[in-house]
């Protein structure tokens, strides 16, 4: 019987991972890795299974000499774990099979993988275990067309440690009708969505139900709604199934803006049990979303649409989560003042903001390279790296982000957790979503909490709870799961602006280097400036505390490479090699 072994490699530090909210609950990982589960259901019975998360735990050498084959599923991010993996499964011998969507999207520019299973896999998997049976497995298989979704199997959820998730995930749908410039979301599945049955999706409840799980439950559709008729076929089934069970699961999911013009579907999707739901707001700039044809947040007809859809879904009764984005083409200057005061007014508690990426294989990429913008800039491990010119002034675009991040999870957590009281001031409370806890429960979950937090955001987490606790007591327990989550958001901030601050100092550093020994100076005067400068790379390296490093931050490289640059000057005179060193 042969031996698979199915690995999914490491995450870096993000908004959306709740690295740091995770440590106070008690779990490893915020979703379980729902493609690779999928795909183990594919597999031919002959074969031996087991999955590694390596954000729950480690690879073990072990492992990987146990495999006959190691397949992995990836994400952009992930791509520098996913490069050890290879190099340490190329060192064992044993041959590596990639899917998902970084090696559908790159597969050009991955080495050492055997062979890449790409696209939607639920037709093409099948043909790669016939064609490796027979000694013929070819080097890449891509889906000819968008497979039916129907065909797909129940993830393998029996194949990990279920309690070492914050939430499971469950698919419903793929593709969006909409057409985002930016996104690569459309490019991968397509434009017309294709659903499971209702039957189906309950399947793969009744698979968690039965593995013991009681929680929250995400749909990892990229647009709930996009196939209206279908998602309001699938509602009443699944208030029908909750209903039964006393609401074990808790739902939520993506959907966009045009939500908030669907009295109907916000009401079955109550009824379901959905609690809140992440919109992709970006900008409340007409002008920047009209230019990267994202049409549907903004509507002629209707000042500020997209502050009146946030506010209409929340008084239906269901948090909106916001993506947003800086840098997009029809920014200018006012847009970072526009993007605190839309998140503070709305009450937008968790709202990650990202510097526009431009992703391979979208239209925006295509724009981007016909007008000679695309810069050279790795992806994934750095989130205040660009890969392309923007139109803001560089510096303008950093700062201004920073202190839109750095004012919205503020040092104090005020902004954050006043953002949260408006929330619950406009929040319909729903009675089937807000779950009874014990007084030991809310006391436990408060203590570790408050455990976590520094000095200076005490007062602010005190003062909230209790105006929590006096207002809106049924909030409590969610008052507290918040305050969790903006602990994470205000660390991620500081580790951003601290990785990104150091880069900038050995930049500038390197440049002010330069200028000094461009003159003459005698052998023991350029020594003696260079000492100088690795002493202070070294102690401004020192000052970024322990807790914001992680595996990729580009960190010991950046400073390897100033170190080369510098100590190559005491043996050799021209540096003109040293711009692209950092």
């Amino acid at each position: 019987m042969p031996n698979a072994l199915l690995v999914y490699p490491e995450h870096p530090p993000t908004y959306w991972g709740a690295d740091y909210a995770l440590e106070i609950s008690g779990v490893k990982a915020t979703h379980p890795p729902l493609g690779l589960l999928t795909v183990a259901a594919m597999f031919p019975s002959s074969y031996e299974l087991r999955v590694v998360d390596m954000n729950v735990s480690a690879l073990h050498d072990t492992e990987i000499e146990w495999a006959d084959l190691v397949f992995t599923s990836t994400m952009i991010t992930q791509h520098v774990s996913l490069r050890n993996v290879v190099e340490r499964c190329n060192r064992a011998g044993v041959s590596v099979v990639a899917g998902g969507p970084h090696p559908t999207t790159f597969h050009e520019e991955i080495t050492g993988v055997d062979h890449f299973v790409l696209d939607e896999v639920e037709e093409s998997f099948a043909e790669f275990f016939r064609d490796l049976e027979v000694d013929a497995a070819k080097r890449m298989y891509r889906e000819r067309r968008k497979p039916d979704v129907t065909r797909t199997p129940v993830p393998r959820f029996d194949l990990i440690d279920i309690q070492n998730y914050a939430t499971m995930s469950v698919q419903f749908s793929r593709g969006c009708p909409f057409d985002c410039e930016f996104c690569d979301i459309i490019k991968l599945y397509g434009r017309v969505p294709r659903t499971k049955p209702p039957e189906q999706v309950v399947k793969e409840f009744e698979s968690l139900y039965r593995l013991g799980w009681r929680g929250p439950v995400f749909l990892v559709d990229d647009n709930f709604i996009g196939n209206k008729r279908d998602a309001l076929k699938l509602l009443p089934v699944l208030a029908k199934w909750q209903k039964a069970r006393g609401y074990p699961f808790t739902l939520a999911t993506e959907a966009s803006a045009n939500l908030a013009l669907m009295d109907n579907m916000m009401d079955a999707m109550i009824e379901a049990g959905f609690d809140s739901v992440f919109v992709g707001i970006e900008t409340p700039n007409p002008n920047a979303l009209i230019k990267t044809k994202k049409r549907q947040n903004t509507d002629k007809t209707q000042k500020d649409f997209l502050y009146h859809a946030v506010r209409k879904i929340q008084r239906r009764g269901m948090q909106v989560q916001g993506g947003f984005i800086l840098g997009l083409d029809g920014d200018d200057a006012g847009v970072f003042d526009a993007q605190i005061e839309f998140i503070q007014e709305t009450g937008i508690p968790v709202a990650p903001i990202y510097l526009l990426t431009v992703l391979k294989g979208t239209d925006l990429y295509e724009r981007m390279e016909s007008e000679g913008r695309l810069l050279e800039t790795p992806l994934g491990t750095n989130a205040m790296l660009l890969n392309f010119k923007t139109e803001l002034e560089y510096s303008t675009l950093i700062e201004g982000y920073k202190r839109v991040i750095g004012t919205l999870y503020d040092p104090t957590l005020e902004n954050y957790l006043s953002r949260c009281l408006t929330l619950f001031r406009h929040l319909k409370p729903v009675h089937h979503l807000r779950k009874p806890k014990s007084r030991a429960e809310v006391e436990i979950a408060f203590m570790s909490v408050r455990g976590r937090l520094s000095a200076k955001q005490l007062p602010a987490y005190s003062k909230f709870i209790g105006k929590v606790s006096k207002d809106y007591p049924r909030m409590l327990p969610d008052a507290i799961y918040l305050a969790a989550m903006g602990y994470h958001f205000e660390k991620i901030t500081r580790q951003q602006i601290a990785i990104h601050d150091f880069l900038s100092f050995l930049r500038n550093e390197l440049e002010l280097f330069q200028k000094a020994t461009s003159a003459h100076y005698s052998e023991g005067e350029i020594r003696s400036l260079s000492q100088t400068s690795l002493d202070r790379a070294q102690l401004h390296y020192q000052s970024v505390s322990g807790e914001f490093r992680y595996e990729v931050d580009g960190l010991d490289d950046a400073l390897q490479s100033f170190r080369s640059v510098v100590n190559a000057r005491t043996g050799a005179g021209d540096l003109a090699h040293s711009e692209n060193a950092l």
